[in-house]
C-alpha cells in the first residue's frame, strides 16, 4: 500500500511542478504593465486589464502550496519505509517445504545384527 501511495504522491508532485513552471513562464513581468497602459491591447483580454494577473498569480500560489505539501508528503513517506535487513540471512525464515518429510531420528530396531557383522 505504501508503494502505491508514494507513486501517487510522486505523480501529483511532478504534475504540480510542471504546472508551476508553465504558469510562471506565462505570466508577464512587472514591466509589461507599462505597455498595457499605452494601449497594447491586454485590457480587452478574457480576464480584463488586471484580472489575468490576479488569476495567474493566485493559481501559481495554489500550485506552489500544493508543491510544498507534496514535497513534505514525499519526505514523510520515504523516511517511514521499513528498514531493510542488513544481511541476506537476517530475514530468512526456515519452514518445511510442502510435502517434505520431517526429520525423524532413525534408531536401529535390533542391535544384535549390527554386532554380528564382521569387521
Amino acid at each position: 500500500m505504501g508503494d502505491y501511495l508514494f507513486s501517487l504522491v510522486l505523480t501529483v508532485h511532478v504534475l504540480v511542478g510542471l504546472g508551476v513552471i508553465g504558469l510562471v513562464l506565462v505570466q508577464h513581468g512587472k514591466g509589461a504593465d507599462m505597455g498595457a497602459a499605452f494601449g497594447s491591447g491586454s485590457s480587452g483580454s478574457l480576464f480584463g486589464s488586471s484580472g489575468s494577473a490576479n488569476f495567474l498569480s493566485r493559481t501559481t500560489a495554489v500550485l506552489a502550496t500544493a508543491f510544498f505539501l507534496t514535497s513534505l508528503g514525499l519526505s514523510y513517506l520515504a523516511s517511514n519505509k521499513p528498514a531493510a535487513p542488513s544481511s541476506v540471512m537476517e530475514g530468512l525464515q526456515t519452514a518445511p517445504l510442502p510435502g517434505a518429510v520431517p526429520d525423524v531420528p532413525v534408531v536401529p530396531a535390533d542391535d544384535s545384527k549390527a554386532q554380528s557383522i564382521p569387521k
